[in-house]
This record gives C-alpha cells, structure tokens and sequence, in this order.
C-alpha cells in the first residue's frame, strides 16, 4: 500500500488536523498507535459513512524528547473525531432524563397521561388501565390521534382487531407516521418498541399529544381581555 494512497484516504472531518503526510505515513509502517487511530477513523468515515462515531474524541499525547539538560517533554491534545459544540447535539429525550434522574416520578407521569387519554376517549366508549400494554397494537393509538387531531381513518387504513404481529406493527406505523406529519415526535420512536410494550417509547408516543392539548385547553380557558 503506498503513503500517497493512505494520506488520500484521510479525509478528515472538520475540527482535525491532518498529520503531515510523511509524518502519518512514517507512523503507520512504525506502528505508531495515533497515526494507526487516525486511519481506522478514516477508513470507517470511507468505507462506512453512515457509522455513528462519538464527537470529540480527542487522546493526550506526551512527547518526551531527551537534550543535554535532561529530559523535555510536551504534552498536546490530538482531535481523533469531529469536533462539536452543545449546539449540535441533538437535545435531550425527557424521559430518557426523568427514568435515570427520577424513576420515582415515572408512575405520576403515567397517571397524568392516562387520565388523559381517558378524558378523550370517553365519548368513543373506550378507557385504558395500563399505558404500557394498552397501547401496543396501535387501535386505541390510532383512535386517540383520530379524536384529537381531526383525522377520519378509513378501516381499510388499519387493523381494528389485528391478529399478528404484522398487523400491529402496521397500525403502529401508521400512528407514528401520522404524528410525525404533525411534528408531534420530538425524538425517534422505533414501531417496534410501541409493539414490544416498552413504556419509555409509548410515553414519548403519547407525550406529544398530551403536551399540544392540555396547553390548547389551558389557553382555552384563559380569560382574553376585554374588548375596546
């Protein structure tokens, strides 16, 4: 493999500095680990690009150089990935933060969101004990959405009394695409986790909802002023 290919091959992300060619070359053929971390950095950005590497990551480096008064050294910081800033962080999940900081709070939370729920499916007849089953084969989901935002789903659209897997899976991809169209999905919610009834998706699921609507009915109730 010749130096010139593997110093084309880097293609650093913004916020590294490319170590000079004869430098990195040199270093890869001595073994040298931080010239080696540098290309397997690179070739997973080539050859991978949809590899999800962690942000600064950066390594102390300390060179100790020995001189006629004794030994120096050097101590420099190496950016191995992307530097980035609080600003390009995607922002944190809630209830990623409330289930580590405070699970004693999750139950409460819950409550809220059921009587919730309930509250708006009354008029349909329907009612929900637990959140973190209830949910899972995307009926009451789909009804809920329906009632809250206005939609007519067609049966055809989805299963009533899905009978598989499959068909759950369907109805709860059709919920999330549809609270997606109305920016009600603050975070990335997998089909499959609403069908595997795991409560911290179902939460973020029904969160969204919860949010835009009691905030509607609390402006609602707000006196405006009177008129001039």
């Amino acid at each position: 493999m010749e130096p010139e290919f593997l110093y084309d091959l880097l293609q650093l992300p913004k916020g590294v500095e490319p170590p000079a060619e004869e430098e990195l070359s040199k270093g890869i053929f001595n073994k040298d680990l931080l010239s080696t971390l540098h290309l397997l950095v690179a070739l997973a950005k080539r050859f991978q690009p949809d590899l999800s590497l962690p942000t600064n990551v950066q390594v102390e480096v300390i060179t100790i150089e020995s001189t006629k008064s004794g030994l120096k050294s050097e101590k420099l910081v190496e950016q191995l990935t992307e530097y980035s800033t609080d600003k390009d962080e995607p922002p944190k999940d809630v209830f990623d933060e409330l289930f580590k900081l405070a699970p004693e709070k999750v139950n409460a939370v819950k409550e809220a969101i059921v009587n919730f729920v309930n509250q708006k499916l009354d008029r349909l007849g329907l009612s929900v004990q637990n959140l973190d089953t209830q949910f899972a084969d995307g009926v009451i989901l789909l009804l809920l959405i329906g009632q809250l935002e206005g939609f007519f789903l067609h049966l055809k659209e989805f299963y009533l009394t899905p009978n598989s897997p499959a068909e759950m899976l369907h109805n709860v991809t059709l919920a999330l695409e549809l609270l997606k169209d109305e920016g009600l999905l603050s975070c990335p919610v997998s089909p499959e986790d609403i069908v595997n009834k795991d409560a911290k998706s179902t939460l973020r699921v029904l969160y969204g909802l919860f949010c835009k609507h009691t905030q509607k009915a609390h402006r609602d109730r707000t006196p405006h002023g009177a008129p001039n």
